[in-house]
This record gives structure tokens, sequence and C-alpha cells, in this order.
């Protein structure tokens, strides 16, 4: 079993892999024929397959199981391609966020799952200034891509404005009016 685990492939050379899939497929897009009509389809076919072997490790596996392989990255994209992942796309969605959080306010900022509306993801998010370290649109940008990562079933992923709290000043509380 250990043979086995030394000759995995590391995370690095999984997404070179998948980087090298991506642009495969899209010389096949760009390339018309017969020839090319049969890679795409043996692709989708295959495709499929997979997904049929996942969906039945998923009817074996008990809960634990199921939200462990859920949780492995790259297990966790597949379930996502195949409809077959266990946790509803606003509690990944929701989990994404929290994890960028600290980094967030790292930066003076903060944001926070404000849930799907049609579709988009909602995130309440708000910046600081003056760290150097890139704009609100470079945040709100990686916030996207994480969400957008987990939770492809989105279509786009929004910021929801965020309205600072009313300023009421002590004077007018206090103060009546004259008698």
């Amino acid at each position: 079993m250990a043979e086995a685990i030394a000759e995995r492939l590391p995370d690095p050379d999984v997404e070179a892999r998948l980087a090298r899939l991506d642009a495969l497929l899209d010389g096949l897009d760009a390339t018309p024929g017969p020839a090319t009509r049969s890679a795409v389809e043996a692709v989708a076919l295959l495709t499929e397959v997979y997904g049929e072997a996942l969906a039945r490790v998923l009817d074996l596996a008990d809960g634990t199981l199921a939200a462990r392989l859920a949780d492995d990255e790259l297990l966790g994209h597949l379930l996502v391609l195949h409809s077959l992942h266990p946790e509803p796309v606003e509690v990944r969605a929701a989990r994404a966020v929290d994890r960028l959080r600290p980094a967030v306010r790292e930066r003076g900022g903060d944001v926070e799952w404000a849930g799907v509306r049609d579709g988009v993801g909602r995130v309440r998010l708000t910046t600081g200034g003056g760290c150097g370290c890139g704009g609100s649109g470079d945040v709100a940008a990686a916030v996207r891509e994480a969400v957008l990562a987990v939770a492809p079933e989105l279509t786009a992923v929004e910021p929801v404005e965020v309205t600072p709290p009313a300023f009421v000043p002590l004077t007018t509380l206090t103060h009546r009016g004259a008698p």
C-alpha cells in the first residue's frame, strides 16, 4: 500500500495535467472534422463512465467517508462536475468565503457569505485602504474565483453593498428642543 501512495501524483502535477487537458480540448474545439467529433465524443463518454463510477463509490460510502471524499480538493471538484457533491452549493460557497476571511482581514477588510439569489452567489465585501496590496477589485476577483471553484453551478458571484450604520449625533437624541 505504501508503494501505491508514493506513486500518486502530487497536486501540482495534477494541476499541470488538468491545464494540458484544457489546452488539448480547446485545440479540438478549434479543429473541425470527423476525427475531432469522434475524439470529443470519446472524452464525453469516458467522463460519463467515470461519473457513474464516482456515483457508485458514493452509494457504497457512509456519511463520514462521503464527507472525507468531498473534502478532498480533486475529488470534490469531480463530484461537483458530475452533480454528485453531497453538500449543497450554499454550504460549499460559504466555506470558501470563510477560508478567505483571514486573508481579507489581514488587508483591512472583511468578507461574509450573503447567500444565493437566482443562481448568483452574493457576498458582503468591505475592503481596507492604504495597504498597497491591490484594490477592492483584486479582493472581489479572488473571492469570485474561490467561490466559483467550489460552486460552479453559480452563474456569478457579486458583492452586496455594505451599508454602514447611520451616524446619529448624540445631541439630536438628548436635545428635545426649546420649550
